[in-house]
């Protein structure tokens, strides 16, 4: 092993450097190198021991042995240049030439020698090229027809050989000639088995990439129809690669999708250039993995990148173009892509409520300071003005108004940022809900009759008593009366009414006021939201009433429901617990410092002004 490993070494470090990285190639040239440097260093052994038993040699001696001698040359040759086909063209050229010179000296066609012809396109076999075949081939014909053409003419030197050495040197050549082929036949053999070695690694690193990637590799006619795809998919959509052959994988693709998933592919076949498409493909629900949802059509988003499918050969070429694919699980991606896009339009919302915000709260705040200001230099100069006491009184009641406005309006933003933050205190304690809600229409019932607008109250006697916070309920049931009061036109109404309905209390206040816009209807209760145009409103507000009863409602572990119709009136539905569990109340409560409470009724009042 030693001695082999020290003869392969020593031919590797005569081939090219081109073939010394393809194992094929450096096979083929290892295989080429070898005999003739063995056939020529035989020659050069031999010379001494000719010269000794026959002294000087002939003309065509010497000839002979330069020309055992030239394989060598062959072999410096490709160990220089690379060029294979050349070496072996030139090879051919030469064992062609040596076996004409010895058979036109020894008998001519019949000669023991002319049988080594048919070895020449044998040898040149082994080069796998078309081209050395054809011409080693071609160079044989030509050698068999000059060789008959010349004994023909009597044009070759004359021969006298006896018949039984004839006989003899004829059978020596067949035996070498077969010999040799058969030598031929071994490296074929060993260079067959070296290239079907290779293929089969190759393949084995194929597949192994193709069973172990992550990503679907298939192959696809410029229609759809699917040639071969990967078992990468089985993890992917949870079916068998057979069951996605043809069309199985375009009738996965979602319907709205299919044509992008087309084009791409008819694109990728026609214009030479990779392209990609996102599309969604059905996957099936594997058992184990997502239990409980079988029978729900579950889609995915899929990333794939396309080329045309380069041939090996010509002859592989076929009639239709093809496209190669490779695919690959985006879904992530896309739920990552989407929350973005809510997050960017959440932030849109939010930068367009400031500034809804930033326009009610200057109007707001701009036209109580202003009376505050203007009525207040009036009394400052009641002498000039010759105010008298009835006058002063109006003035101060005024200022009186729009002072309490202005508490409103902050107290309201306190309560809104309490909220948010998590920190507003509710105490809750038993009352009885019926009076508070008599109370709170109480308290309104002088504005409803201002404004003309018909106040009325269906609270049966036997409402049970519920557990919450007496302030937080007067505050909701405020807000939204008040809210009904103001948007309802004159000689319109206002109902009122409350009903028990399994351990939950339901309060209802309809009017018939100018009715809310279906798109404004899903974003009643937002902080700062009001419904129409900022610059066209018609009633004073901040847009945090319905929202602080939206998150008082929520504190008390209920729900509210709104019903509009443009010109026809507003329906909101208050649904609160009688009996709200111990957990929820309390995980609401931050501190149990007592809630301040409307003094009197004008204070009540102007907390349906923060509506």
């Amino acid at each position: 092993m030693t001695i082999l490993s020290t003869i392969r070494d020593c031919l590797d470090a005569l081939l090219h450097p081109s073939a010394r990285y393809d194992v094929l190639a450096r096979a083929r040239h290892r295989a080429f190198i070898a005999p003739r440097l063995l056939g020529s260093l035989t020659a050069f052994a031999a010379f001494p021991v000719y010269l000794a038993m026959h002294g000087a040699p002939t003309a065509l001696g010497v000839t002979a042995f330069a020309w055992l001698i030239a394989p060598i040359l062959l072999s410096w040759f490709l160990s220089r240049t690379g060029r294979y086909e050349g070496a072996c063209l030139l090879s051919s050229l030469t064992f062609a030439g040596l076996i004409m010179t010895l058979a036109s000296v020894t008998g001519g066609i019949g000669s023991f020698a002319a049988i080594w012809l048919v070895v020449v396109p044998m040898e040149a076999a082994i080069s796998a090229s078309r081209r050395v075949v054809a011409f080693a081939s071609a160079l044989t014909l030509t050698c068999v027809s000059l060789l008959i053409v010349l004994g023909h003419f009597q044009l070759l030197p004359a021969t006298d050989v006896a018949p039984d050495l004839r006989a003899v040197l004829t059978a020596f050549g067949v035996a070498s000639a077969t010999l040799y082929a058969a030598g031929l036949a071994f490296g074929a053999e060993l260079l067959a088995r070296t290239s079907a070695s290779l293929l089969y690694v190759e393949e084995e690193r194929y597949r192994l990439l193709a069973h172990n990637m992550s990503d679907v590799i298939s192959r696809h006619h410029r229609n759809g129809a699917v040639r071969f795809i990967s078992p990468a998919a089985e993890a992917l959509l949870g079916a068998s690669a057979s069951r996605l052959i043809g069309y199985g994988l375009f009738d996965r693709v979602h319907v709205a999708d299919r044509p992008a998933y087309l084009t791409a592919l008819s694109d990728a076949a026609r214009g030479g250039e990779a392209q990609s498409v996102e599309f969604r493909l059905k996957r099936d629900v594997i058992r184990g993995r997502e239990a409980g949802q079988s029978g729900q059509v579950n889609f995915i988003w899929v990333e794939m990148r396309c080329r045309p499918l380069e041939q090996l050969s010509p002859t592989s070429k076929t009639s239709e173009a093809e496209v190669v694919a490779v695919m690959r699980d985006v879904t992530d991606r896309k739920n990552q892509e989407r929350a973005l896009d809510l997050a960017r339009a959440a932030a849109e919302q939010a930068d367009a409520s400031k500034t809804r915000f930033l326009a009610t709260m200057s109007h707001e705040l701009r036209t109580p300071l202003n009376a505050i200001i203007g009525f207040s230099e009036m009394i400052m100069q009641e002498d000039a003005l010759m105010l008298d006491a009835t006058r002063r009184k109006e003035y101060a009641q005024l200022i009186n108004d729009s002072g309490q406005h202005l508490l409103s309006v902050v107290n309201g933003i306190l309560d809104m940022s309490k909220m948010e933050s998590g920190n507003f205190e509710i105490m809750p304690e038993p009352f009885a809900p019926r009076a508070a809600l008599i109370n709170c229409c109480n308290l309104l019932a002088l504005k409803a009759r201002e404004n003309c607008i018909d106040l009325v109250t269906r609270v049966p006697d036997d409402l049970p008593v519920m557990i919450g916070d007496p302030r937080a309920f007067k505050q909701i049931v405020l807000n939204l009366v008040a809210n009904a009061v103001k948007f309802t036109e004159r000689g319109g109404a206002v109902t009122v009414s409350a009903a028990v309905d399994s351990a939950r209390l339901v309060i209802r206040i309809a009017d018939t006021g100018v009715g809310i816009a279906a798109d404004d209807l899903k974003r009643i209760g937002d902080p700062f939201f009001q419904a129409g145009k900022t610059y066209q409103r018609r009633h004073e507000g901040t847009g945090l009433g319905l929202s602080i009863v939206k998150s008082l409602v929520a504190l008390h572990g209920g729900d509210m429901t709104v019903q509009s119709r443009v010109d026809e009136g507003t329906t909101f539905a208050v649904t609160l617990p009688l009996t709200p569990q111990a957990a929820q109340l309390s995980s609401n409560i931050a501190t149990l410092a007592p809630p301040a409470r409307p003094a009197t009724p004008e204070q009540a009042l102007q907390v349906k002004k923060s509506a």
